[in-house]
C-alpha cells in the first residue's frame, strides 16, 4: 500500500536561514517558519492568535536558494515531508524533534531585498523547484495556425479512441 508523507506550510521566516556545508559538499539550511491560526475564545469573545513555530531544512540547490532570499519576516510557502527524530541532551534528558525536509520554496510578498532593477519582473515571487527533479527546457513558441471555418478540418486522423 502506498503512503503519503507531505506537508504543507503558509508562513513567515522567524530567523535568517543558518547555512553550512556537509564535508561531502552538500549545502544544508536551517530556518524557523511561524504560521498562526486565530479564532474566538468562547467565554469572553477575544480574539486568541496561535502561533506554532515549524523547523524546515532545505538541502542542496535548495538550501542555497533558501539562503540567498529567505529573510526574517518574509513570507514564505514550503512543502516537504516530516521526519522524527530523537536526541539526549546535556541533562541527559531524551528529547523528541519533528523537522520539516523542504523540497519546495516559493517566496511570497513584496520584492524587498530581491535586487534591483533590471533583474526581471515575476510580480515578488521566485520558486525553487525540487533539486530531485530535473527541469524541461521550455517548448519553443511559434505563432498559431490560422485556423480553418469549420472545426472539423483540423482534427487528427490518428486519434487511437
Amino acid at each position: 500500500m502506498a503512503s503519503v508523507n507531505k506537508v504543507i506550510l503558509v508562513g513567515n521566516c522567524g530567523r535568517d536561514p543558518e547555512i553550512r556545508y556537509l564535508p561531502s559538499g552538500q549545502a544544508v539550511a536551517n530556518v524557523s517558519i511561524a504560521t498562526s491560526s486565530r479564532r474566538k475564545d468562547k467565554n469572553t469573545g477575544e480574539s486568541i492568535e496561535d502561533t506554532q513555530w515549524h523547523r524546515v531544512t532545505f538541502y542542496d540547490r535548495l538550501a542555497e536558494i533558501a539562503g540567498e532570499y529567505l529573510k526574517k519576516g518574509r513570507p514564505a510557502y514550503i512543502e516537504g515531508r516530516l521526519k522524527y527524530g530523537k536526541y539526549t541532551d546535556q541533562a541527559g534528558v531524551e528529547k523528541n524533534t519533528v523537522d520539516i525536509i523542504a523540497t519546495e520554496l516559493q517566496l511570497l510578498g513584496g520584492r524587498e531585498g530581491m535586487g534591483g532593477p533590471g533583474d526581471g519582473d515575476d510580480g515578488g515571487q521566485r520558486r525553487a523547484a525540487p533539486a530531485a527533479r530535473p527541469s524541461a527546457p521550455a517548448p519553443a513558441r511559434t505563432a498559431p495556425a490560422a485556423r480553418p471555418a469549420s472545426g472539423f478540418d483540423d482534427m487528427d486522423d490518428d486519434i487511437p479512441f
